[in-house]
């Protein structure tokens, strides 16, 4: 079977010819570059109508076959700009009725990670997909590519292109800020994640405000990359750490940065994590990965009836099914001597006097520039420590802490018995053997573990979530934020108690805004263990949080609502 697909989601127009066996027969393409200003929804999708039929012949001839060689026609349905993506609809259909061959829709994000997939051999990574309409860590998990994180406002490459307009660069402006970033210094710029969530709006702002205080473009430019990159690259290294794959891919049209493919190549490697990304004409919007992916659906699907060909202007990557990926047991492998890695430091077994504990030490990252990394492993040290305790004072329990060492950037606390509520929940619905894989695969598989998880599966996973959403209500009632709420920052104790750990992301605001997010980042975290239970385990949550606050003070419906908002963000609206 041969595929010839379609790509038109924003200012690129694309078209690629694939054969079922993988093989990339042609690529043609061409990019809309503005006078002026931004990408225009219209002037995309005049570019598109005027390109489409010329880079289909160009294909062709570059593939060295007749049109009546194609079996299918493949195009992107989203998400994207609404005009670009219905003038590429259109132009399929005319394509697929004209030649009477079958037609099909495809999800443009899922697209650049199996071309991905398809050009370096990656089997089953976690994969950081960037470019001017997304940011999503992205990782398959329970039959579909779940989002870990992701931009709560806008894209990188919109990031970039915004400050470029502010600061009178050409379009588009990732490649002029890398240019000018060579001969930069740091300056300091706001740093924002949540959890494996960010946020570059505020990054956007402070650096105009800079360059227009009269600070150097080159220093600004140097401090708007290191910063926005460092970012990208903590969401996706607590990801790695939180779904311990062993494989960490790079796709997207901001791939092109060699700064950021330097990063994540080190990151990957201190995680034990091999680094891939695919050739340069992979990355950017391409008509091959709309092609072979409208292949491995239609061998999984069968293609798209006419009336089902239209456009999803916000097509999540979450949305669809994906039954020919095939999920790997590999999983990173870690040195006897740590206990555990995270995005945020390594844990050590560790003494206090005579009581056994934890050492968590926030390592240097070799990714981060010193300016950058040595500001957050200090503040992240010394916000830990204080709301370690402070939460204990509003009822919420989490581990003695016993020492603090800011020289070396480390704290040590109780060692907690008892088991993460990851891998409680990742055990409810096993009904064989294959199914117990997960228990298999943890690093402390002994007997007592098992034990535990067997006690644990007596008590109703209502009963815990509920009180999850209690005890995260109680801290945001004293305008505690945790900052990284996950079900692996959440423990049962020996007691089956819940336990709070890891706050080096904490802070304090009463800003509804960030309350919903701490929500939104622990949900998404349930998705990715256990799909299926996800929703349902989220609703018990919300209902104990709402129940830890006077009716007076809270609503249910406003916080859903909040969520949802929250949630919907992102570069392509109407």
């Amino acid at each position: 079977m041969i595929c010839l697909g379609i790509e038109g989601t924003a200012e690129k127009t694309g078209i690629g010819i694939v054969e079922d066996n993988g093989k990339v027969l042609s690529l043609a393409g061409c990019q809309l570059f503005p006078e002026k200003g931004g990408i225009h929804p219209r002037e995309a999708a005049d570019h598109h109508s005027k390109w489409i039929p010329k880079l289909i012949i160009e294909a062709i001839e570059k593939a060295n076959i007749s049109l009546k060689d194609i079996d299918l026609v493949s195009f992107s349905r989203g998400p994207g700009l609404g005009p670009a993506l219905r003038t590429t609809a259109t132009a399929s259909r005319a394509l697929a009725l004209s030649l009477d061959i079958p037609i099909i829709g495809v999800n443009h994000c899922i697209g650049h990670i199996e071309i991905g997939k398809l050009d370096t051999g990656a089997c089953d990574p976690l994969s950081l997909y960037v470019s001017g309409g997304n940011s999503q860590v992205i990782a398959y998990e329970y039959g579909r590519y779940r989002v870990f994180g992701e931009t709560l406002d806008i894209a990188i490459g919109n990031a970039l292109d915004q400050f470029g307009r502010e600061t009178g660069l050409p379009h588009p402006g990732g490649p002029e800020v890398e240019k000018l970033a060579k001969d930069g210094n740091y300056i300091d710029l706001p740093y924002s994640v949540k959890g494996m969530d960010l946020s570059f709006s505020g990054l956007v702002s402070a650096a105009t405000r800079k360059f227009q205080e009269g600070v150097a473009i080159e220093d600004v430019c140097f401090s708007f990359q290191e910063t926005a990159f460092s970012m990208l690259v903590e969401v996706s290294e607590r990801a790695l750490s939180h779904t311990k794959k062993d494989e960490l891919m790079l796709c997207g049209g901001v791939a092109a940065n060699k700064r950021l493919r330097e990063m994540l190549d080190k990151m990957a490697n201190d995680h034990y994590a091999k680094f891939y990304m695919p050739k340069m004409e992979y990355c950017g919007d391409n008509g091959a990965m709309i092609a072979w992916l409208g292949i491995l659906m239609n061998n999984s699907y069968g293609s798209d009836k006419l009336e089902n060909t239209n456009v999803i202007q916000r097509f999540r990557t979450d949305e669809v099914n994906v039954p020919w990926v095939k999920q790997s047991n590999n999983k990173i492998k870690l040195p006897k001597e740590i206990l555990a890695k995270g995005a945020e430091s390594d844990i050590y077994p560790s003494y206090w006097i005579d009581t056994e504990a934890i050492s968590k030490v926030r390592n240097r990252k070799s990714y981060r520039i010193k300016e950058i990394d040595e500001k957050i492993r200090k503040s992240r040290t010394k916000k830990e420590a204080k709301l370690l305790t402070e939460v204990k004072r509003v009822g919420v329990k989490s581990p003695i802490l016993y020492d603090i060492d800011l020289d070396e950037k480390a704290i040590v606390m109780e060692k907690i018995n008892g088991t993460l509520f990851k891998d409680f929940i990742a055990t409810l619905n096993s009904e064989d053997k294959k199914d117990q894989k997960h228990i298999a695969n943890l690093k402390e598989n002994d007997e007592k573990d098992q034990k535990h998880i067997a006690n644990l599966k007596e008590k109703e996973v209502k009963d815990f979530s509920i009180a999850i959403g209690e005890n995260i209500g109680l801290m945001h009632k004293s305008n505690i934020i945790h900052g990284d709420i996950t079900s692996s920052n959440i423990m049962i104790n020996e007691n089956n108690e819940l336990v709070f750990i890891d706050f080096g992301l904490g802070k304090y605001s009463n800003l509804i805004e960030d309350k919903c997010v701490d929500l939104i980042v622990l949900k998404k975290s349930l998705q990715s263990v256990d799909y299926k239970i996800a929703n349902e385990i989220f609703d018990n949550i919300l209902e104990g949080y709402i129940s830890s606050y006077d009716e007076e003070d809270i609503n249910k419906d406003n916080i859903i609502e909040k969520i949802a908002e929250i949630q919907a963000r992102g570069r392509y609206t109407h």
